[in-house]
């Protein structure tokens, strides 16, 4: 499989698995622990984005499956406005619609005016077309005026536009 080809299947699994983590957490929010929410504000952020993911060589070959890297960045709009790296690892497999990933994504920027950083902590799988996908804040890894968040985000794609749907929790300042 070539390197294009690659990133495509990935990017349409990893699409995929948001419309399926979209679906599935509707209705529920990211829960803060019992401490947090007594001096934590909730509050949801939606916007776009923009994503180009670059595979890194070498891939590691062998009989029923492909694993990978990939690395990317992305630009956010909306609510969240900023940009982030990401360290991805793939396993592809001989089986059509079957593959996962796991990746680290550095998060930089203003969420509702807040600047500052935060990394979430991407785990998704498609068993032969069946999607789902975990995407949370890693603890304690908000910098700057994001000390102290935590949170999961969820990601649409319509018609080819890709979209974000970030329920979070953030300390009340003092």
């Amino acid at each position: 499989m070539t390197n294009k080809a690659v990133v495509g299947v990935i990017t349409v699994i990893w699409l995929c698995c948001g419309i399926a983590g979209y679906a599935q957490t509707q209705g529920s929010s990211a829960a803060p622990s019992t401490i947090q929410s007594e001096v934590a504000m909730a509050a949801q952020a939606k916007g776009t984005f923009e994503v180009k993911l670059t595979p890194q060589p070498p891939e590691d070959r062998a009989d029923g499956s492909t694993l990978g890297r990939m690395s990317g960045d992305k630009q956010f709009h909306g609510d969240l406005e900023g940009t982030s790296k990401v360290q991805m690892l793939t396993a592809m497999t001989d089986v059509k619609g079957s593959a996962g990933y796991v990746a680290i994504e550095r998060v930089t920027g203003t969420l509702h005016g807040h600047a500052g950083s935060f990394v979430l902590q991407h785990s998704g799988s498609s068993n032969r077309g069946a999607t789902q996908l975990s995407i949370t804040v890693v603890p304690d890894s908000g910098t700057g005026q994001l000390v102290g968040i935590a949170g999961k985000m969820t990601i649409t794609i319509t018609d080819g536009k890709h979209s974000y749907d970030f329920e979070y929790t953030l300390p009340k300042a003092p």
